[in-house]
């Protein structure tokens, strides 16, 4: 941790740029809302009965579960990169017609083959919106990264909270009907792409210096093999990253084998396990803004180190906890370590990073971040 040398930029942008700001990131919040609750709609609760549905080998199983997280970790940081050279909005429109179109694809499949790539292009969305969103943020709003990234992941929280039960709803009063499942999700897919539109169009000139004429030009004046490199050789950020992975590494872990935990072991009943996982979908979201806010004002790695030594702590509990009080107890802690690590990261590496570089640093952590949650349950 000795790199994470905290980097406050001292510009604010014009009174104009702010307020196109606000507007860009209330879009933003809600654009993020629906596309994440569409995307995560796509799987749960549905995808492993659709995959059965269309007699997927169980061996393949994992295939269809894992390829919409493939693209997570090779495309987020080319995503990045490519909105350093044609500016946010056009990248995040690009990820919103991939969540308006992916979903009617699924009405049309009837192999399972097909869904494995369908679920692979649906993965492109999340791999470029999420990262380019951040760096949009950190680029708008210099002195409050902290609390706007994390109010933007609370909204995007939100519609992956919100969407197992609206799915579950769906296929319950429908009778199993897949299509009309996958059209609701289409549905939320194109609002998302309707709040894209509306995105305000954005002001080059706090970038360093004016704009190239065309996007060739500006490709040319960026140097992009350059600018990869640079990120890859910051040592803060690459520290950063690394904090990120492992965090995502546990709570991958967590999130696989905490459910089994409490029903072979413990033996809680259905519905208090259900409390326990739900406990950090509702609790994250309330505190990642105050969270992200704090680390704003007493700087990125006092929070991080806090919430690294919290989430060891309650993590090495678990095995030893048997009663609901406690393990519940220890779920939201645990919500709250995740939140004060995951709140200051993605400020620190914006606070780390060239501003003409946002969008690579974000790709670049997005990158090790997936990585990481991919590795937890596999490893443990």
């Amino acid at each position: 941790m000795n790199h994470l040398v905290e980097k406050h930029s001292s510009s604010e942008p014009s009174a104009s740029f702010r307020d196109d700001g606000i507007s860009f990131f209330v879009i933003l919040c809600v654009m993020g809302a629906f596309a994440i609750l569409s995307s995560t709609m796509s799987k749960n609760p549905v995808l492993n009965p659709f995959a059965e549905s269309l007699n997927t080998p169980t061996a393949l199983m994992g295939v269809v579960a894992a390829a919409s997280t493939v693209p997570g970790i090779i495309i987020s940081l080319p995503a990045g990169v490519l909105s350093d050279v044609l500016g946010r909005r056009r990248v995040l429109l690009f990820s919103a017609l991939i969540f308006a179109s992916a979903p009617l694809l699924y009405i049309l499949i009837d192999s399972w083959w097909q869904l494995v790539l369908v679920r692979f292009y649906h993965g492109f969305a999340t791999a470029i919106f999420v990262p380019v969103a951040k760096a949009a943020i950190a680029e708008r709003f210099p002195s409050k990264k902290g609390e706007k990234i994390s109010t933007f992941t609370s909204a995007t929280l939100v519609g992956r909270s919100i969407a197992p039960f609206l799915g579950g709803f769906i296929l319950s009063v429908t009778f199993w009907n897949y299509d009309l499942l996958y059209t609701a999700v289409g549905v939320a897919g194109t609002a998302s792409l309707i709040a894209a539109l509306f995105l305000p169009r954005e002001d080059h000139s706090g970038r360093g210096g004016p704009a190239p004429s065309n996007s060739l030009g500006r490709m040319k004046s960026l140097g992009l093999p350059s600018g990869w490199g640079e990120v890859l050789k910051n040592p803060g950020i690459l520290s950063v990253s690394v904090v990120e992975a492992s965090t995502l590494y546990a709570y991958g872990a967590l999130e696989f084998f905490l459910v089994g935990y409490l029903n072979d072991v413990v033996m809680l009943d259905p519905f208090l396990i259900g409390v326990i996982s739900g406990s950090q979908l509702i609790f994250i979201p309330l505190i990642n803004p105050f969270m992200g806010r704090l680390s704003d004002r007493v700087g990125r790695r006092k929070p991080i180190l806090a919430g690294l030594a919290l989430g060891g702590i309650v993590l090495s509990l678990i095995p030893y906890t048997r009663s609901f009080p406690a393990l519940l107890t220890i779920s939201i802690m645990y919500g709250l370590s995740f939140s004060m690590v995951t709140s200051s990261t993605s400020a620190l590496v914006g606070d780390l990073s060239r501003r003409d570089l946002y969008g690579a640093s974000m790709g670049f952590l997005a990158t090790i971040m997936d990585v990481g949650q991919a590795l937890g349950p596999i490893i443990t």
